[in-house]
């Protein structure tokens, strides 16, 4: 059971040793949906709204058609299923992602968080220890948090 997830994470995320650049930026996009996929799992009430967040932060980090986003979130979902750590995904955003793209993805983890209207205490943790992972400084953290915080009000506001 554990093999296929082995395989899986072996393939996106060994050494570069001849790798393509294509491999690894798919390793970058899985990693990025998994800890996506990780906040809506985290919530004690998981919703659709938060669904369309997690495929909006994607569309926006990586412009990927529908059927790549759709494809890349069934592959996050299956994969973070199996995860027992986060460390693997947090490892390869730290090589290769700037601390302004690291920033952007715990923003990205917020915006599904707030998506539903509020956030599980569950949601909170989560991003505080994948924050920690990827060395997001805690002023970047709450910053992050206030600017989705923010956008979800906003959004609220627009639809009420």
């Amino acid at each position: 059971m554990l093999s296929p997830l082995k395989n899986l994470l072996t393939q996106f995320f060994m050494p570069d040793d001849g790798r393509s650049s294509l491999d690894q930026a798919r390793g970058l996009q899985l990693a990025t949906a998994v800890l996506l996929v990780e906040v809506m799992r985290s919530d004690t009430e998981a919703t659709a709204v938060e669904r369309v967040a997690t495929v909006a932060a994607l569309r926006k980090k990586f412009a990927l058609s529908d059927d790549e986003l759709a494809r890349l979130l069934a592959q996050a979902e299956h994969t973070a299923k199996g995860a027992n750590d986060y460390f693997s995904f947090t490892s390869a955003m730290n090589d290769e992602f700037t601390q302004a793209q690291k920033i952007r993805v715990v923003e990205y983890m917020w915006q599904v968080a707030y998506a539903d209207g509020q956030l599980d205490a569950n949601e909170n943790h989560l991003i505080s220890k994948i924050a920690g992972l990827l060395h997001v400084t805690h002023g970047d953290y709450i910053a992050a948090k206030l600017h989705a915080k923010e956008a979800a009000q906003q959004r609220s506001t627009r639809l009420g």
